[in-house]
């Protein structure tokens, strides 16, 4: 169906996600097919912040009913909570955020629930301070999963709070300047003469924060391959591998491609790149052609020793699939898309792709064991346990300026959603042993 009001867009999108169990990212770029240009970052904005928040907005709104809206006219209800978002959350005045809402429901086709819209929508506003006095939850108050924030709890007792909070803020654009293509000095020239806020917060200077986020096409040199998109996190990941000149490297797990194109940033080396979806490893391709990079691409599950070539390599990159629990913020689908029972299926799959990859590399040749998530059990806890089952693999400390102590019994580096604006992260370094 043909939708040109936003909000109605985003309650369709809303009830993808929440609803159907459809990814944000399959979700959002359909319903932006529907609306103007012009309107897609508004589309985004509601979609994200609703989600974020969706907890909160949706306790609410099943107060605001006195009958609940099932069947075709659930996605009424997503369009009050859209409403809601809006006059809570977002810069619109009050009397348009409503008025626009109910036009929605004209949209979708629902001209009889224009009154009861309009009706939430404004009780709401008359009071909002009792109706969210009634939902004093966990799962409210921190908009996230029961089984999640437990979880959470149990890893960072002193922490969960913080952390809970980091992933409800919206998250910063960081930049990777591509150096083989622009000096870093270029770039930021680049940056100041089009009036665009930055700072380079880490050691390595390469790393560009940008003070609010930018589209692409609005930043100098993207069609040249000056930078790629990159959060801070995950630019440690090369650095932290180090290639050099001439050794062979395998980027497990390459998608869309960030890293490889980083690694071949630092050094001349003879890159393979492996993903088991091929729409994914098409991403990687786009982006070394852009960046003007050169690698092998395979395509297939890594669990299985036949994927790969039988020669060795010199150095591994394994982020491995996981469940993503460190960039809700950048991703607020997810806390509500897994499982609890995700997790340890996870865990399964990462120690396959592990064991698998670790035949692979050269002796004397060191891997990283990367993932976006926060949870012990995909990290250190599955490190600990390879460290102790292979006699061969050497714990080597990250030693970071910002990173902690390591140990055989806390081995890897945890950054944690929001830690130098950054990504949740983890990393552990090791050594085949000759």
């Amino acid at each position: 169906m043909k939708v040109t009001n936003v909000r109605a867009a985003a309650a369709e999108t809303l009830l993808a996600v929440m609803d159907k169990g459809v990814s944000l990212s399959e979700a959002l770029p359909k319903a932006q097919l529907k609306i103007p240009a012009k309107d897609h970052a508004l589309l985004q904005e509601m979609c994200f912040g609703a989600i974020r928040f969706f907890p909160r907005f949706d306790a609410i709104t099943n107060q605001l009913l006195s009958k609940k809206l099932k069947g075709k006219q659930r996605l009424f209800h997503h369009l009050i909570i859209i409403g809601i978002y809006q006059l809570e959350e977002m810069r619109i005045p009050q009397h348009a955020a409503v008025a626009e809402t109910v036009q929605a429901a004209v949209s979708l086709k629902a001209q009889g629930l224009k009154g009861l819209i309009n009706a939430c929508l404004r009780n709401f506003m008359r009071n909002r301070d009792n109706l969210f006095s009634k939902i004093n939850n966990p799962v409210t108050e921190y908009s996230h999963p029961s089984w999640f924030i437990k979880r959470v709890q149990d890893a960072y007792p002193d922490q969960w709070q913080s952390i809970l909070t980091s992933n409800l803020e919206r998250a910063p654009m960081w930049l990777r300047v591509h150096t083989n293509n622009v000096s870093t000095t270029e770039f930021c020239d680049a940056l100041d003469d089009a009036k665009i806020e930055y700072s380079q917060p880490l050691a390595d200077a390469n790393a560009i924060l940008l003070a609010a986020p930018k589209p692409v096409d609005k930043l100098p040199g993207f069609e040249q391959g000056w930078f790629t998109v990159q959060d801070g996190a995950a630019q440690h990941a090369a650095h932290l591998l180090s290639p050099e000149d001439g050794e062979s490297v395998l980027d497990a797990c390459a998608a869309p491609g960030g890293k490889t194109c980083h690694i071949l940033d630092l050094a001349k080396c003879d890159v393979t790149a492996a993903d088991i979806d091929q729409t994914r490893l098409d991403r990687v391709t786009e982006n070394l052609e852009r960046l003007g990079e050169t690698a092998t691409l395979i395509q297939g599950d890594l669990t299985i020793p036949a994927t790969l070539p039988e020669t060795q390599f010199d150095r591994i990159l394994l982020d491995a699939p996981c469940s993503a629990t460190g960039v809700i913020r950048r991703h607020p689908d997810i806390k509500w898309l897994r499982r609890s029972e995700d997790i340890d299926n996870l865990a399964g799959v990462q120690k396959g792709i592990l064991n698998t990859l670790w035949a692979k590399l050269k002796p004397g040749g060191i891997m990283v064991y990367a993932t976006c998530s926060i949870l012990p059990s995909e990290n250190k806890d599955l490190m600990k346990a390879f460290l102790a089952s292979q006699a061969d693999a050497k714990l080597i400390p990250i030693n970071s300026p910002i990173s902690g102590e390591e140990s055989i019994e806390n081995p890897g580096w945890q950054i944690l959603p929001g830690e130098h604006n950054m990504d949740g992260f983890y990393y552990c370094r090791i050594q085949k042993q000759q």
